[in-house]
């Protein structure tokens, strides 16, 4: 089981964990022992649910591997380091600025540093808002918060279902979707980023899923001159994302 939450959010053990759900605090994501589930394992569970928080079923001795042997009785949680947004929040927050909206979309990203630098990077091109998956994806942990230097203090991020759904979304929403792939139409200083705009950042090694590609408006390309053929994916993000602040900036 791949892990994109981090371990020092960790909240196990059947009580703690319904005062999670109690408190209303942001959860990545909600693990259960494979098997029967009884008395208050089930109201976490049915109260989770509810919630559209992630759950996930694994062996016993995963949840004792990730407890380091402490009494989880079967439960897990993954609290999330920040609140998320809303997606009509993020908006709104573009609308309040008088401003087109500028979105980044990550699509199945796994390094939370990588995250985290994404994020810093957001707050100082002046980005309304990050949108991640639920799941597959890296989440909001102290890791990604600690990379980020304090921005993920103030960079709001939204947790969505459905990636190719939230894309079709935006852009019945007048906003142009531009994802990076090696394999693009156009170099990225070649295209129009001055109106509202989505820059979707890829998997690390995979790149942008088959939907999430055919859902954007144009895929773009970053020259490449040396012997390895890509970038870091928050180098990447952090190329397009000034391209933006370029645009805008000389539009004014």
């Amino acid at each position: 089981m791949k892990d994109f939450n981090g371990d020092d959010n960790l909240i196990f053990g059947r009580n703690s964990v319904l005062e999670l759900l109690k408190s209303g605090r942001a959860i990545n994501k909600i693990l259960f022992a494979e098997g029967k589930r009884d008395g208050s394992a089930q109201k976490i569970f049915n109260d989770a649910k509810s919630a559209g928080i992630v759950t996930e079923f694994v062996g016993k001795n995963v949840l004792d591997k990730i407890s380091g042997g402490g009494n989880h009785q079967g439960v897990i949680a993954y609290a999330a380091a920040f609140d998320y947004a809303d997606l009509e929040e993020i908006l709104n927050f573009a609308e309040s600025k008088k401003e087109p909206p500028f979105l980044v979309l990550l699509d199945e990203l796994e390094d939370p540093h990588n995250f985290g630098a994404i994020l810093r990077t957001a707050d100082a091109a002046g980005v309304h808002g990050v949108i991640i998956p639920k799941r597959r994806n890296v989440q909001l942990n102290s890791t990604v918060a600690k990379t980020s230097a304090g921005a993920a203090e103030y960079v709001k991020v939204a947790r969505v279902n459905n990636i190719a759904q939230t894309l079709k979304e935006l852009k019945n929403s007048g906003i142009m979707i531009v994802g990076s792939d090696m394999d693009g139409e156009v170099e990225f200083t070649d295209a129009d980023f001055t109106g509202g705009i989505c820059i979707v950042i890829g998997n690390e090694g995979r790149g942008m899923r088959r939907l999430t590609r055919e859902n954007c408006d144009l895929p773009v390309k970053i020259p490449m001159f040396g012997k390895i053929n890509s970038l870091n994916a928050s180098v990447a993000a952090a190329l397009m994302m000034y391209e933006v602040c370029r645009q805008r900036r000389k539009n004014l």
